[in-house]
């Protein structure tokens, strides 16, 4: 017997940010680091024409959306960045171009709000590195990008950006302009990466959580990749909505690697993580690789999903016991009738959304 149940909990900060498991679109499964402007209001649309009746809600432009030319699985020691003046990741105008003039994401977060859906965007952990290369002044602050930066850490598996040196106020002082800038934009979700594993960096949960409250707009607080140690639950509580289980899940059954991981792998996961699900604050199951995962996947080539019709419904059940976070990975405007049918189950997203206590009765493990 495999024991799924979900306890009854509340913020002790009152209606709490995401209290439900948010749901919508990421474009990382179908774009890597590739996508543009036109792709995501592309998705957008479709997302509103045919999912959003069913609660669907969140378009996130995943990693690198800072970077000029693009590869699909991104992390080039080659990359060229665009930057603002006080060393702030900016979208770039050959991929974005209402980003013309120093207006950022601001007008694609207006559009994608005008069709009543929210915006979330990626970001690395730390501060760029051509920023402390030029040292440049912090935003607000009497800092300066060299101040905030421990040039001896990097995440270990993209060179974009050093690691913060939490002892020093500018490093604070960073986070807090960023947040003003992504606040400025209108960003409703944060989905932050290379913080909660390999290693998880409590420092900077916590000033990047501190800075997101400050801006005052509701910002929920994604944190990647997993699998999230057990015992930070208490401290991802206090500063997030969302964090991840496992690494990425792809489109597999088992896995004999930790990169990528496969769906039958996340059973084991789900039984251990349930307990810690509660109106917002969500262990996140990672994104459903499901649909047309393509032109350019951050993993493989472009591709159907290569799970069948029974494990995609396999996938969107288990992931809705356990009320993880529902985030699609396929090229939605590709998605075929089946696809469109499964992601529209009101049966199955209403346990995601309102379950009491949802569980497995019986598992048999294979």
């Amino acid at each position: 017997m495999t024991n799924y149940a979900t306890p009854q909990s509340s913020s002790d900060r009152g209606t709490p940010l995401a209290k439900t498991p948010p749901m919508g679109w990421n474009s990382w499964d179908s774009y890597g680091t590739t996508v543009n402007e036109e792709q995501v209001k592309t998705n957008a649309r479709w997302m509103a024409d045919h999912l959003k009746s069913s609660g669907w809600e969140y378009v996130v432009v995943d990693m690198e959306w800072f970077v000029l030319d693009p590869s699909p699985s991104g992390n080039s020691a080659k990359a060229q960045f665009s930057l603002d003046e006080h060393g702030r990741y900016t979208p770039p105008v050959n991929r974005f171009p209402s980003a013309a003039q120093g207006a950022g994401f601001k007008p694609l977060a207006e559009y994608i709000h005008s069709l009543g859906l929210k915006f979330g965007i990626h970001i690395l952990r730390g501060i760029p590195k051509l920023a402390v290369d030029k040292n440049l002044p912090i935003e607000g602050s009497p800092f300066r990008a060299g101040d905030a930066a421990n040039t001896n850490e990097t995440c270990p598996w993209n060179p974009d950006n050093y690691g913060t040196n939490a002892t020093q106020p500018a490093a604070q002082a960073y986070y807090d302009s960023i947040a003003r800038l992504y606040a400025g934009w209108d960003v409703d979700l944060i989905k932050a990466d290379c913080i909660s594993s390999r290693p998880y960096k409590s420092d900077d949960i916590r000033m990047l959580s501190s800075a997101l409250r400050k801006t005052g707009r509701a910002i929920v607080l994604s944190l990647s990749p997993g699998a999230a140690p057990l015992d930070k639950v208490p401290e991802m509580r206090e500063y997030a909505q969302m964090w991840r289980i496992s690494d990425d899940v792809w489109d597999l059954w088992h896995s004999t690697v930790d990169y990528p991981q496969g769906l039958g792998d996340q059973f084991p996961r789900i039984a251990q993580w349930a307990q810690y699900s509660q109106p917002g604050h969500w262990p996140d199951a990672d994104m459903l690789p499901i649909g047309y995962l393509g032109p350019a996947p951050g993993w493989g080539k472009p591709r159907w999903t290569r799970l069948t019709h029974d494990e995609q419904r396999t996938l969107l059940t288990l992931w809705s016991i356990f009320r993880s976070p529902l985030m699609i990975g396929g090229n939605l405007p590709s998605s075929d009738a089946w696809t469109t049918s499964l992601l529209n189950n009101a049966d199955v997203l209403a346990i995601d959304q309102h379950a009491t206590s949802a569980r497995a009765v019986l598992t048999t493990d294979k």
